[in-house]
């Protein structure tokens, strides 16, 4: 067995133990740890704002994408002095705050940011998300089902955000004001939803069982319920290309982008010119309609 290499970073007072700083995480493009470790840090401003408070699950690959994974809730033994957690469920969640505990993280392999849709300690949801789920390993018609939901949904006077997954699939979120339950969002995205699936039969179902969606992309508005998660906006994902869950604008659902467009190697320049695209959308009134809902 190779020894370990070594050493240690200081972040905002805290000193963080990085070993084996060239291992290959993402082989394909050509990404270290070393180098996964520096993006992490530039995406931390954003990735951050969408963790922060939340319980968190990560998914953990020692030996890069290529190897073994494992979904971590449990907060790992030893915790360094600085690592936050909440209590749910019996289970020990980590709370990410801050960059010394996400780049503690990012030298355990975490490649991918799962919080919860909820604050710890809250039953709320912090967001509404919909997600769209396609049936098949490569679809083309991803783009075309987001905006056709964000049409919708701009039908309704809301205003929305899409981003990619980072893997196949498309998200919408759907900022809201404090107060909204997640049965809420359940009966407005089952509105939403069924009235995509009847506008375009063809490209849309409601059926949760995939064998039984066909070539069809699955409207999924169970997938936001309390207990539940999502993967974060801009969190990387364990995918070939180094991938990252994007936020877009709605003119680059338009002219079809491929979600592996966005990945780790350009993520810093999109960011550095546009910015983070959901917080300048301001809630909205998903209220309205749900107290007109049947």
């Amino acid at each position: 067995m190779p020894a370990t290499i070594k050493g240690s970073i200081t972040v905002a007072g805290q000193e963080i133990t990085i070993t084996n700083p060239d291992k290959p995480l993402w082989p394909e493009a050509g990404i270290t740890k070393r180098i996964y470790l520096e993006k992490l840090a530039a995406l931390s401003p954003y990735l951050l704002r969408y963790c922060r408070d939340r319980l968190l699950t990560v998914i953990r690959y020692p030996h890069g994408i290529s190897g073994m994974s494992f979904y971590q809730k449990n907060a790992p033994d030893p915790l360094p002095d600085f690592v936050r957690t909440a209590v749910q469920d019996k289970i020990n969640y980590i709370v990410l705050q801050g960059l010394p505990e996400l780049l503690w993280l990012g030298n355990l392999a975490a490649l991918e940011f799962h919080p919860s849709l909820h604050y710890a300690g809250s039953e709320l949801p912090c967001e509404w998300m919909i997600d769209l789920d396609p049936s098949l390993e490569v679809e083309p018609r991803i783009m075309e089902a987001a905006a056709t939901v964000g049409e919708v949904l701009k039908s309704l006077g809301l205003a929305s955000v899409p981003k990619t997954s980072g893997a196949t699939g498309v998200q919408i979120i759907i900022p809201i004001r404090p107060g909204v339950t997640f049965d809420d969002l359940r009966k407005i995205g089952h509105f939403v939803g069924r009235y995509v699936t009847e506008k375009r039969p063809d490209l849309f179902t409601l059926e949760r069982l995939k064998k039984h969606r066909g070539d069809k992309i699955y409207f999924d508005y169970l997938q936001h319920y309390g207990g539940k998660t999502l993967a974060a906006p801009y969190t990387p994902r364990a995918r070939p290309l180094a991938t990252v869950s994007t936020p877009l604008l709605w003119e680059e659902v338009q002219r079809n982008v491929s979600p592996a467009d966005f990945h780790l190697l350009n993520i810093e320049e999109r960011l550095s010119r546009m910015g983070d695209l959901i917080v300048g959308v301001p809630p909205q009134p998903v209220e309205n309609i749900i107290s007109r809902l049947p």
